[in-house]
């Protein structure tokens, strides 16, 4: 790594280690002082090759929540509908949250503990013996805590995203998962929406030739909703945006172009350089809502993060990437999926998923449908319409769950590993850097330390396991 680019490097945000759920807006200090320095960790062999690991097969998986909150319901109904699942706990800070979520699986036969009340009750959930995967769905800065401690006490974490704030977050989740031999999963569900599995599937076939760029998004007004009291608790993810900057939230449009380049798998990503408009709007409205509601005074005052931020990724095969960021401006909602090919170009959002093979424009809908058909993905063709039945946005979420649930049971390697968690995660902590540079260039760390040379691509062929049941 070049000089500029490996200085002790001053951030704005909390320390990834902390393990409170305080709602003091002090924790979230703009003077942080993390070290971007890599070399410490890559100077140091990789302890065990996750990528492409097997774990023992588990006939059924005991599964623990953790943050019973907007997602986390979700995900326990989803998971009460796949078989060879024992759902053993439900814990959440807030009891009434996690008596609602018991609520709506009361008829599936799952008869789940409730453990609750305790803002450190987790740590005695992940220490449990009758536990083997837990699955996480709290607020951002929890998610590195709970599943390192998960993965040191024996068990699988399940993490949303991102599954770190900071690098030293990153390289933790990476030494926590080789040095314990368990999978780290981020829930990373965009990767099994149908038009990304479509086109991946396509790339594989080589449908659109090298692909040479790629791009993602996530754009989606949340402006209401991080200033409401009710959606975010504490206003968690208002605190993040008042305190970091850059793309806070890079996953939903990296998962699925980084897979469809195998990045981690035969490439990686080198260098990135990012930058970010001015708040024009979360700060204005901090202040207007302060000036008659005392629990805004808070946030009164404070600098946000820009309405968008663009960041562009070099890999070291010399492919680009470009994520934007924007979760407050009235725009339709597009989480941008582009792949850019030497044959053709595939693109989702902010309209439907078309293909093109030409620079004359998108094929016909009658073209689409038989490519639709010709390259329909293994994991479709299997569950996709008993996954669009359960639903979760359209069904991507149940895809995303029961393939998990579906690896664990029959000891098969897991579609979205420790590095992917913490390599799509890092985008947040050095696009922060970046923006905070003047937007110069700096390197992304290789969390694989050298094995994406020989990493297998992620299997899609559903060759293997596929068994695990749905019940509708």
């Amino acid at each position: 790594m070049k000089n500029n680019r490996r200085d002790f490097i001053k951030l704005a945000g909390v320390s990834g280690l902390g393990l409170t759920l305080s709602g003091n807006l002090s924790a979230f200090a703009s003077n942080r002082n993390e070290n971007l320095d890599s070399s410490a960790f890559l100077n140091v062999p990789q302890k065990f090759n996750m990528s492409g690991y097997a774990a023992p097969k588990l006939e059924t998986v005991r599964i623990a929540f953790i943050g019973t909150g907007n997602r986390g319901t979700g995900a326990v109904v989803r998971m009460s509908k796949i078989g060879g699942v024992e759902i053993k706990v439900l814990c959440d800070l807030r009891p009434e949250r996690a008596n609602a979520a018991l609520k709506k699986i009361e008829t599936s036969g799952q008869k789940p503990e409730l453990v609750t009340g305790n803002a450190e009750a987790w740590k005695q959930v992940c220490e449990r013996d009758d536990i083997d995967l837990v699955y996480i769905a709290t607020p951002w800065r929890m998610h590195t805590p709970m599943a390192v401690y998960a993965m040191d006490h024996g068990k699988h974490a399940c993490t949303e995203v991102p599954a770190a704030t900071s690098i030293e977050e990153c390289w933790q989740l990476v030494d926590s998962s080789e040095r314990n031999r368990k999978h780290c999963m981020i829930l990373e569900n965009c990767c099994y929406d149908f038009f990304e599995l479509l086109t991946l599937n396509m790339t594989r076939q080589g449908f659109f030739g090298e692909i040479v760029h790629a791009e993602g998004a996530y754009i989606h007004d949340l402006l209401a909703g991080d200033f409401s009291k009710d959606k975010y608790w504490d206003f968690w993810r208002l605190r993040m945006d008042a305190s970091r900057k850059g793309n806070l939230y890079p996953t939903h449009g990296l998962g699925p172009v980084s897979q469809a380049l195998n990045i981690n798998r035969g490439d990686k990503m080198d260098y990135l350089v990012s930058v970010s408009s001015n708040d024009f709007m979360m700060a204005e409205n901090a202040r207007k809502l302060a000036a008659t509601d005392d629990d805004y005074k808070q946030f009164a005052g404070k600098s946000f993060n820009g309405n968008m931020n663009t960041t562009t990724i070099r890999t070291a095969k010399g492919k680009t990437i470009m994520l934007q960021h924007d979760v407050t401006s009235p725009r339709p909602y597009s989480r941008l999926h582009l792949l850019s090919g030497t044959k053709g170009t595939a693109q989702k959002y902010p309209l439907p998923g078309r293909i093109s093979t030409s620079h004359e424009g998108w094929i016909s809908e009658e073209e689409f449908k038989k490519l639709e058909k010709q390259y329909e993905p293994a994991i479709v063709r299997k569950v996709g319409e008993l996954a669009k039945q359960v639903g979760g946005h359209g069904g991507m979420d149940f895809l995303m769950d029961w393939r998990n649930i579906d690896c664990l049971r029959n000891g098969l390697p897991v579609d979205q590993d420790v590095y992917d968690a913490a390599l799509w995660s890092s985008i947040f902590p050095l696009s922060e850097w970046s923006v905070n540079n003047r937007s110069n260039s700096i390197d992304v760390p290789d969390f694989t330390r050298g094995s994406w040379k020989t990493n297998e691509p992620v299997d899609i062929s559903m060759s293997k396991g596929g068994n695990t049941e749905v019940k509708l």
